[in-house]
């Protein structure tokens, strides 16, 4: 049998257990769902047996175990653990503002007991089984609430050990800035459809790398002429391959085969490196069991949900609580996520796990797994070393995360199961089972928009309290947990914020999950397009539609609520106990359906994608200059400045007209560069003078050097931090009462710069 034989078999073989595993995995789902339907369908037609069942759960919850039920005490002192509870965290705050090693277990041990208190009330007090209408609701909201308590409880359990490797990178990068360390680096620069001047800002990033040893290859996918004609003008090498099997990872295979370096290092093509990247990086693999070092994607532009709020100084990309939580607590359960970009990945050990996984679109998050499996280490470094473009539209923004959760979810029906592979330890397991549940929560979170509507219009009451109860088991958990999210989360987002971001998508993901349960390989991978333009407002119907179709239910869902609750608060306190208990519903009704409404309403703003007919982005970068202008000498200092243009405010009065165009000469005293352009527009700012600048006739050596200004210093990528909740609310309000869209209609493409140092 020749190799290519052996070859394809084995190929052949890999199929045939997808499919076995595919078909196992969905028979698993339907099997609990038919289930499920049968015991529910049962309840309905009066089976004797569930219904019994079911009557005993309920004269359980009647009667719970004296340990569940409220001390007889004052509403007064019902409070107090809520607020001893909120002293603590509060003081443990405000000693440690950053979480540290002591203050963060105290917090997340206060959690993880009133999590477990909660979820033992909820579960055995609080269900109503009254009626198989009642119960269906009743269970199905305690099911959606245990996906989210599951996600959240073993995240909590995950940070009572979280990494930071930066001394570490210290220490290792000695031996690399000494030269006594000096491995050969081959960047790898995979690349489908992304504009040229996307990419040549990306090679020229990492041409600008301070480490001798390396050679850079642009990987080209679609046999583009202006590509190739790119890499020669940039020198770097040019790869592509007769077909795009596989996608991103078949790519990246085939360069692997074709070069020789001892490391590998993926950038995506819109990512940009700092100078120090390799330098920060490199050190680590002194250690001959580290395969990989992974650091953050950050981003020199506003994610669109920011961006069509208006807040892009006000709120971090989405990616932000994923770097700065979830990596961390990865890395103390050594199970770090490949991302993709920006990370360093040993060629013996990519070779020994078979090179990157082709078989999910989510081949970094696999090969991540196999490495490990291997028993290789993955490490997480939390510096800002490169960034990149986040996606420009909301239409972008949802196929990216919708590719997210496919391949992702894709592990149930691959070898590469974090919960099955050989050579995973049960920390490790338990890490990627939380990446795996956090998907099933968009199915929770559209139960969430759904279930008020069930107080409405069907008269079911889900959720059984008092409200002397809810002061005592859930205020101290509800309290508590929004006090510390932001503070957990290095303050890169609020818990309301977060609400948010989870509610616009939330549709179209929980469809997806769905579908990849059944069919996880219907889709192909699809790039998440860059470099795009627009120069007027779009509304995305297709994502607002069920939002929209929702935000008219809801309303009139908090109308009814709201009516019934004001008729029959009157005679509530006189009616029998199963009558005040559905007006008590009908409360939490109309106050459910209230918080929905405001968030829908938010989202449906968050789909009118504003304009941004620049491609190219500005930063607040400030430097100092000197212009001349028809012959006379200017200085200034630039206030925004990009790759193909610069506004100045001058420090003297000019005489200058942007209706004649007038050509200067700019001199970037810091850089050391001089350019020419023309005077497009000129204006005031703080009663000093300012010119808008568009540069004409970037030679190469003027090109790079502005790349390397706004792009690869090291340490300018700075983390920003996102209000807490009360700043938060007021943003909301500010957003309702007066939305972008009206009151923002004139909006300048370059208003809002990226804040730099």
């Amino acid at each position: 049998m020749t190799v290519s034989q052996i070859k394809s078999q084995g190929i052949e073989q890999r199929e045939l257990r997808r499919v076995r595993r595919s078909r196992l995995a969905t028979l698993v789902m339907l099997s609990i769902v038919a289930f499920s339907s049968l015991i529910v369908g049962g309840w309905f037609a009066g089976e004797g047996r569930i219904t019994s069942i079911f009557l005993q759960i309920q004269n359980f919850q009647n009667n719970p175990p004296f340990w569940l039920e409220v001390p007889t005490l004052s509403g007064g002192y019902l409070l107090a653990p809520t607020i001893v509870l909120l002293l603590i965290v509060m003081l443990v705050m405000r000693i440690s503002p950053q979480p540290k090693r002591w203050s963060r277990q105290i917090v997340v041990a206060i959690l993880l007991l009133l999590t477990i208190r909660y979820i033992i009330w909820r579960s055995l007090t609080t269900l109503n089984l009254a009626t198989p209408l009642n119960g269906v609701f009743s269970l199905g909201l305690l099911f959606l609430e245990f996906l989210v308590l599951t996600s959240s409880t073993i995240q909590l359990f995950l940070m009572l050990n979280v990494k930071d490797r930066s001394r570490e990178a210290d220490r290792f990068a000695v031996a690399v800035l000494d030269g006594s360390f000096t491995p050969n680096v081959d960047i790898l620069i995979p690349t489908y459809n992304e504009p040229t001047f996307i990419l040549k800002r990306t090679i020229i990033g990492c041409q600008a790398l301070e480490y001798s040893h390396k050679k850079i290859y642009l990987l080209d996918d679609t046999h583009r002429a202006e590509v190739k004609d790119l890499a020669i003008e940039l020198g770097c090498k040019y790869l592509t391959r007769p077909d795009n099997k596989h996608a991103k990872a078949g790519n990246l295979n085939h360069a692997i085969a074709k070069t020789q370096g001892e490391l590998v290092v993926i950038f995506d093509a819109d990512f940009v490196p700092t100078r120090n990247f390799l330098n920060r990086t490199v050190g680590f693999f002194q250690n001959e069991k580290i395969a990989l070092v992974q650091t953050p994607q950050s981003f020199y532009n506003a994610d669109p949900i920011a961006r069509n709020l208006g807040l892009e100084d006000a709120v971090t990309p989405e990616e932000e609580v994923f770097y700065r939580q979830i990596q961390p607590i990865r890395d103390g359960a050594d199970s770090v996520i490949c991302a993709g970009t920006s990370f360093v990945v040993r060629r013996k050990a990519l070779q020994a796990a078979g090179g990157f996984v082709t078989d999910s679109l989510s081949e970094d998050y696999f090969t991540g797994i196999r490495l490990s499996a291997q028993g290789y280490r993955l490490i997480y470094l939390d510096e800002k070393l490169s960034a990149g473009l986040a996606a420009e539209n909301i239409a972008a923004h949802a196929t990216q995360r919708i590719r997210w959760a496919q391949g992702t979810l894709q592990a149930f029906f691959i070898d590469a199961n974090p919960l099955t592979i050989e050579g995973l330890r049960p920390l490790q397991r338990i890490a990627h089972l939380e990446g795996l549940l956090h998907w099933f929560t968009s199915i929770s979170r559209v139960g969430f928009l759904v279930m008020p509507l069930a107080y409405s219009f069907l008269g079911v009451i889900p959720l059984r309290a008092t409200a002397t109860e809810l002061l005592f088991f859930f205020l101290p958990y509800y309290l508590v947990q929004i006090s510390v999210f932001a503070w957990l989360n290095h303050r890169s987002r609020s818990a309301l914020l977060s609400d948010i971001y989870s509610l616009v998508l939330c549709f179209p993901l929980a469809l997806t999950v769905i579908q990849v349960m059944l069919r996880p390989f219907a889709k192909g991978f699809k790039v998440t397009p860059k470099g795009q333009q627009r120069d007027r407002f779009s509304f995305n119907w297709k994502l607002a539609s069920p939002l929209i179709i929702l935000f008219a239910i809801t309303a009139i869902s908090l109308w009814r609520n709201l009516g019934m609750s004001m008729a029959k608060a009157e005679w509530a306190t006189t009616v029998p106990l199963e009558i005040a208990q559905q007006i008590r519903g009908i409360g939490l009704g109309w106050l459910w359906s209230g918080y929905n409404l405001i968030m829908l309403g938010i989202a449906i703003l968050i789909l009118l994608d504003a304009p941004k007919p620049d491609v190219y982005d500005w930063f607040a970068l400030r430097r100092t200059v000197r212009c001349n202008i028809q012959g006379e000498n200017y200085w200034g200092v630039t206030t925004m400045i990009s790759e193909v243009g610069a506004e100045i405010a001058l420090t003297q009065k000019a005489v200058i007209s942007a209706e004649e165009m007038q050509p200067l000469t700019l001199e970037i005293m810091e850089e050391g560069v001089e350019l020419t352009g023309q005077v497009i527009r000129t204006g005031f700012q703080n009663e000093f003078p300012t010119v808008r600048v568009m540069f004409q006739q970037l030679s190469l050596s003027q090109h790079r050097c502005l790349v390397e200004m706004l792009f690869c210093r090291p340490g300018q990528w700075k983390r920003h931090n996102t209000p807490g909740e009360f700043k938060s609310i007021l943003l909301i309000l500010k957003i309702l009462f007066r939305p972008r869209i009206i009151f923002d209609r004139n909006i300048d493409v370059n208003a809002t710069a990226v804040s730099q140092g």
